[in-house]
């Protein structure tokens, strides 16, 4: 069937909406296959704002290339033209892919120290037996492996745990994935946009949730009181944040507002616990190059809800940034950046509590 809003394209949305019904002794007649070609050509064009339904009118000041209502299978095409939301797709997907492979390196790193002093000592055991002629190596294997286990025993034998880490990059990923099937598929009906956005809104929360497990659980782990109150503290908002999220009223475009508010107030509730690291190591430097981190990691995050809340550049010249360059992308990369240095910051925590435990 067509849209009401294409109807009053075409001389006869009848004749179009059912070609066969209508034959002439010899098929359809020439200006009945017409019709049919033309909307079977323009059902699948890019529409303005205006001939948009109501679920999808989110932006007025991005006037064109917008997908509506298409079928499931032209929708998942799409990830391959040019709209206005190809970048926010392509962007989500490809930073993903990055985390992944990160998550993905670590774990291997993981299984391989199990065996890297060994490999390592029986090298250099080697190396120095045929360099210098050693012909009972071993006093010399006894003195390899001792100096070794000076050098990484830290490392090899107490490595601190990850979890909080690979939470972190899992709530990352899940959070980019949401909302490249969020800006590819909401533009299929009505009911498809409401699912993908609830999974869109969770998965921000998830992010802004799992950014606290790195740098609260490796700055309190020897104080398991406060490690538990704060993690505790930031999984209950962010269950909250979510349920909070599924109401339909928390997608009106009015509110986008308070939206991008409640998420900025989630994450400022960050500053409890950095505030308190730096009292407990003030004189450690991991602990001020992480909150340099933090820091820098709040302002991408609270400039990227800024520039979500107030949709610039878009609004000052309207239809200007149709394709690139409107303020759900800025707020993309500032996101993705935010995300890069927690990741960095996450780093950091590790070699501290890697080389120095409690």
């Amino acid at each position: 069937m067509i849209p009401v809003r294409y109807k009053n394209s075409f001389p006869s949305s009848e004749i179009i909406d059912n070609p066969l019904d209508y034959e002439d002794g010899n098929g359809v007649s020439s200006k009945e296959r017409k019709g049919h070609m033309l909307w079977k050509k323009v059902k699948y064009q890019l529409v303005e704002y205006h001939s948009l339904p109501w679920y999808l009118r989110d932006n007025e000041f991005i006037h064109g290339y917008y997908r509506a209502e298409w079928p499931l299978k032209q929708v998942l095409l799409s990830i391959f033209k040019i709209h206005n939301e190809t970048l926010n797709v392509w962007t989500s997907s490809k930073v993903q892919d990055g985390y992944k492979a990160s998550l993905l390196s670590m774990e291997f790193l993981s299984t391989l120290s199990g065996n890297i002093m060994e490999r390592l000592t029986n090298c250099l055991i080697d190396r120095f037996t045929r360099m210098y002629h050693v012909v009972d190596d071993s006093v010399l294997q006894q003195g390899v492996k001792d100096d070794v286990s000076n050098m990484i025993a830290p490392l090899m034998f107490h490595p601190i745990t990850r979890w909080p880490f690979f939470l972190f990059l899992g709530g990352a990923m899940f959070c980019l994935l949401a909302s490249s099937t969020c800006h590819l598929l909401s533009c299929h009906s009505e009911r498809m946009s409401y699912i993908v956005h609830r999974i869109d809104y969770a998965g921000i929360a998830a992010l802004i949730a799992t950014s606290f497990y790195p740098p609260v659980y490796y700055s309190f782990m020897c104080n398991p009181f406060f490690c538990n109150l704060y993690l505790g503290f930031i999984t209950l908002l962010g269950i909250a944040t979510i349920v909070f999220s599924l109401l339909p009223v928390f997608q009106r475009p009015e509110l986008r507002g308070f939206r991008a508010g409640l998420f900025f107030g989630m994450g400022m509730s960050g500053v409890a616990p950095i505030l308190h690291k730096l009292i407990l190591y003030k004189d450690q430097p991991e602990a001020l190059q992480t909150t340099g981190y933090e820091i820098l990691m709040g302002i991408l995050y609270g400039l990227g809800a800024l520039i979500y809340a107030t949709r610039i550049p878009e609004r000052w010249k309207p239809g200007k940034f149709d394709i690139a360059g409107h303020s759900h992308q800025l707020f993309h990369i500032l996101v993705v950046a935010g995300a890069y240095t927690h990741y960095q910051a996450g780093l950091v925590y590790l070699r501290w509590r890697d080389l120095h435990g409690c």
